[in-house]
């Protein structure tokens, strides 16, 4: 089911992110970390907010879906959250730089950045408290007998005469 809601939530992103906007003029692209950012706080108060959670909330559902896909409810934390943010990280490069044959949209790191740290913010706000709960609920018990040790093995037979 995890990998199922991934896929759909990248198709959608994709979807949204790749779409040509023919306008008469576009922007340089951004290369200078917090450049879009600081013109975005010098807007009034609402456009702002909105502008920095659209970066923070469109690939935020990944923090949550790739841990799910993976199934894991004995994960240990730091490796998880490592691993989720750098597959956020991989997933929004890999926008920003196909954004860039697409008219009328440009590269702009403060994306990579505000979309990296959406990841990390759904990570830490759902999925330890996800795994805790599911843990005491007894789903930890499935993964559990899977990885009691290593698999038999047939003795060994010697030749026969």
């Amino acid at each position: 089911m995890g990998l199922v809601l991934t896929a759909a939530h990248l198709s959608f992103v994709g979807w949204l992110m790749l779409r040509p906007h023919y306008v008469p003029w576009v922007a340089a692209p951004n290369l200078r970390p917090f450049g879009t950012i600081r013109a975005d706080l010098q807007m009034e108060p609402f456009e702002a907010a909105r502008r920095l959670l659209e970066g923070l909330l469109l690939l935020a559902p990944l923090g949550v879906l790739l841990p799910m896909a993976g199934g894991r409810i004995r994960s240990p934390s730091a490796g998880s959250f490592a691993r989720t943010v750098f597959a956020g990280l991989m997933v929004s490069l890999s926008l920003e730089f196909l954004q860039t044959v697409v008219p009328g949209q440009i590269f702009d790191v403060d994306a990579l950045l505000l979309n990296t740290a959406g990841v990390a913010l759904a990570y830490l706000a759902i999925v330890p408290a996800a795994r805790r709960m599911l843990r005491r609920r007894g789903f930890g018990a499935l993964t559990r007998s899977r990885s009691q040790g290593s698999s038999p093995r047939a003795t060994r037979v010697g030749i026969a005469p």
